[in-house]
């Protein structure tokens, strides 16, 4: 992992606590951090350059996000997931956004939220590229930017945070086997634009098909690159 570097005096211990999680976070959804590697708050505060504190706080927090366990007596380590945790996941992620989009699929689209759908189908062009051409990376970030702002039209910030926080899981076991494949392209699910225009469509039924279509594909795709690494 590369250092931060130093910071500046008007970052808050709660702001650099944050920031440390999310640069966490991101090693481990770009595979920098692997399953099982052990860590100490020592070597994380020496290698970002910061104190004690706001690193213990942010790796308790992403403990609490399920992507760390905390090892007695020894530090912190990443978290393994399983094959059968995946398919709990996006058995999960699937009920929350089937009823999601029946919400969403009852509203009237008004200005404001046909703006709002233009943005998101805008983060979903980016997306669908990115997963085009097999840019894991890219894919990745503008993907959970993506649900969390359409997650967001449905003005509740429990169910946004929780289904962000589904999804954030959901790469970190999918990527373990993603890493391994040498050309993604044409692998990944790309239809993040066709979700968008069903739901400006209020078509509540075709956006959940296209979300069971991923949900298959995801699952056949990790199971799969799983046998092949057993």
């Amino acid at each position: 992992m590369a250092g931060t570097g130093g910071g500046t005096g008007a970052v808050t211990r709660s702001t650099l606590r944050q920031q440390l999680a999310d640069a966490l976070r991101d090693e481990v959804l770009a595979g920098r951090l692997k399953p099982g590697q052990e860590f100490t708050v020592k070597e994380i505060a020496e290698q970002y350059g910061v104190s004690a504190t706001p690193v213990r706080e942010a790796l308790v927090d992403l403990s609490a996000q399920g992507l760390l366990d905390a090892v007695q007596h020894r530090g912190f380590e990443v978290h393994e997931y399983s094959e059968g945790d995946y398919r709990h996941m996006v058995e999960a992620r699937s009920l929350v956004t089937d009823g999601m989009f029946r919400r969403l699929g009852d509203r009237r689209v008004d200005p404001r939220t046909a703006a709002a759908l233009a943005g998101v189908r805008r983060r979903g062009e980016e997306a669908r590229r990115a997963a085009i051409a097999g840019d894991l990376n890219i894919l990745i970030g503008y993907d959970l930017r993506f649900w969390r702002e359409l997650s967001a039209l449905f003005g509740n910030p429990y169910l946004t945070d929780f289904l962000h926080r589904l999804r954030v899981q959901s790469w970190a076991c999918a990527v373990q086997h993603l890493r391994r494949v040498d050309d993604l392209r044409g692998r990944l699910w790309a239809d993040h634009t066709e979700l968008v225009d069903a739901l400006t469509r209020r078509d509540a039924r075709t956006a959940q098909e296209i979300i069971a279509g991923y949900d298959e594909h995801s699952l056949t795709l990790v199971e799969r690159l799983a046998d092949e690494d057993a």
